[in-house]
């Protein structure tokens, strides 16, 4: 069986596309030990340079390819404006393709797959992943990146992935959303609901868990969960269908066991779903933060816009960005593979109190 490239960069303890870029012929070779070990490890193993991957490594397109979910979701474009800003630092320009397709017509995996696709043909020499990964990876995408890793391409995906050869970037997803439910703890509320976005994705499936392992230290279970759509659609829609189970009218404010107790708190897996939940409970006649209080995740740059100004987890997206380009152009760099993030305490969600005090 023939000896595989990621054999050799194993052996050489470097990086699949360090060994390509030894072994294919590269322009831009790395230093002399290290060229040394994998030309060591390649003769020890037995291996045989491909001749695709030699034409490959041998010439740079200069291009690297970006797939997002939705450009127009400020999360996707601040990720995007810090990949952009370091591709041209390194002399690439980026190529944009989102996976929200005729507003969710066509389903996002294919529209992934056609993108990948797509860059491959144009022989990109990285691929960014920026759109929420599934929790169960499309073999047709994980077999069409893998080809293109073994060719000395680079990927690299935000959250875990199970693409072989592929680099991913932590995000702390869990954590913050563990942080943000325990601030709000830590300020009285105690009735909590939780709009968990599309649960087949990681970025929400593991925020929602976050907020869940942060009640349940504490001893409280959200009165609520509701999945929706990554968007501010789906924030509204799930927020009616939360207030409808609730039993929450502006008249009189609450019903049932929940009059007089302290305001919902609403925690939505991203800030867009925030916002569409805020305009749902004006629309229900509803006040924030008196009746009901709301926090998203993510501080897109467009919140200074809105008011109240809406409580969140603060992620560095721009940073985010720029970090998995500097991972996707110089792979032998030395980066941190994690990434840190805060509570935004804001006027949407802050102490709680009885309702009608």
């Amino acid at each position: 069986m023939a000896v595989k490239l990621s054999e050799v960069a194993r052996q050489a303890g470097v990086s699949l596309a360090t060994a390509s870029r030894v072994l294919n012929g590269s322009a831009r070779t790395p230093a002399a030990d290290i060229s040394h070990r994998v030309k060591a490890a390649a003769e020890e193993l037995g291996y045989v340079a491909n001749a695709q991957a030699q034409a490959l490594a041998r010439s740079t397109t200069g291009l690297v390819g970006l797939v997002v979910h939705d450009i127009a979701d400020p999360y996707f474009s601040a990720i995007a404006h810090g990949v952009q800003e370091t591709a041209l630092h390194y002399r690439h320009q980026v190529l944009l393709a989102g996976t929200d397709i005729a507003g969710g017509a066509e389903p996002a995996e294919s529209a992934e797959l056609a993108a990948v696709n797509a860059f491959i043909s144009y022989r990109t020499d990285a691929i960014i992943l920026a759109a929420s990964r599934l929790a169960d990876e499309d073999p047709r995408l994980s077999r069409a990146l893998g080809r293109y890793i073994e060719n000395g391409g680079r990927v690299v995906a935000l959250g875990a992935t199970a693409i072989p050869g592929a680099q991913s970037l932590s995000l702390p997803n869990k954590e913050g959303a563990a942080d943000l439910a325990g601030a709000l703890l830590k300020q009285g509320h105690t009735r909590f609901a939780v709009l968990a976005g599309p649960l087949e994705r990681n970025t929400a499936r593991h925020r929602v868990e976050g907020f869940a392992r942060a009640l349940a230290d504490a001893g409280v279970e959200p009165l609520a969960v509701v999945p929706g759509a990554f968007n501010s659609q789906g924030g509204f829609d799930a927020t009616l269908e939360c207030l409808d189970t609730l039993g929450i009218t502006a008249v009189g404010r609450a019903t049932g066991n929940h009059a007089r107790s302290a305001p919902l708190c609403i925690l939505a897996a991203n800030d867009v779903m925030a916002l569409g939940a805020m305009t749902a409970l004006r629309s229900r006649g509803l006040r924030i933060p008196r009746d009901v209080q709301v926090a998203g995740f993510d501080d897109i740059p467009t919140l200074r816009d809105h008011s109240p100004g809406l409580t969140t987890y603060r992620l560095p997206l721009e940073h985010i960005g720029r970090l998995a380009a500097e991972l996707a152009l110089d792979p032998d760099g030395k980066h941190g593979n994690g990434m840190g993030g805060e509570v935004v305490l804001r006027e949407s969600a802050g102490a709680a109190r009885l309702e009608g005090a």
